[in-house]
């Protein structure tokens, strides 16, 4: 379970985060990725849904008000992250639960498993100033770029065409969400509560880029 004793404040940010335990696998296939997306959309209202549900197109289903609103997200192998800020009273703490809960059991009923597949509670941090704020969307998106060359922190970017093109065609993050890309997993997102940083394609690339170090 992932219900935590924390006072989140409505109409502020926060940057949520869990990993597998031991640091294992969470996502195995395309399939697995897409589910947990389609929790993202469903678990973000006030009304109760069967996991049923989630076996075809879920992001036409009327969910009710939404209890929290998500800015960014990326998805990883062994790990999550996603931008949020409280819509309703305990919002984020319900909604992670319905998140966590609905996705562990899929897991494990698919996987044959038991017993805990998160890393203990969800990982919480406040977003105190537009900095920080600007700064973790830059952040959350750029997360991925490990999984195709794991030291680009610490060596600098070795094939930018490459980190360019692998961004722009990963799925499980909202970064086609922000360069303009027109598809279903756009209702995840509610971007009117952020502030809007990034208010075209372009300007959203050369930000990113440049937290890169690199030209775009």
């Amino acid at each position: 379970m992932s219900i935590r004793k924390v006072n989140f404040v409505p109409n502020e940010y926060y940057h949520i985060y869990n990993r597998g335990n031991s640091k294992q696998k969470i996502f195995q296939n395309r399939q697995d990725y897409e589910y947990f997306l389609k929790l993202l959309f469903l678990s973000n209202g006030e009304k109760k849904f069967k996991l049923s549900f989630l076996s075809g197109d879920v992001y036409e289903i009327k969910r009710g008000n939404q209890i929290v609103a998500i800015g960014a997200y990326c998805l990883m192998p062994n790990h999550f992250h996603i931008l949020i800020s409280q819509i309703e009273n305990e919002g984020i703490s319900r909604f992670m639960h319905k998140l966590t809960s609905g996705y562990s059991h899929y897991y494990n009923k698919k996987y044959e498993r038991t017993g805990s597949l998160f890393e203990g509670k969800f990982k919480s941090e406040y977003i105190g100033n537009d900095r920080y704020l600007k700064y973790l969307f830059s952040y959350i998106h750029l997360n991925i770029v490990k999984l195709i060359q794991k030291d680009w922190k610490e060596k600098g970017i070795q094939n930018k065409q490459k980190v360019i093109d692998f961004l722009k065609n990963y799925k499980y993050s909202s970064f086609q969400d922000c360069i303009g890309i027109i598809r279903k997993e756009n209702a995840i997102l509610k971007k009117e509560v952020f502030p809007d940083y990034f208010p075209t394609v372009k300007n959203f690339l050369s930000e990113i880029f440049d937290w890169l170090k690199i030209e775009c």
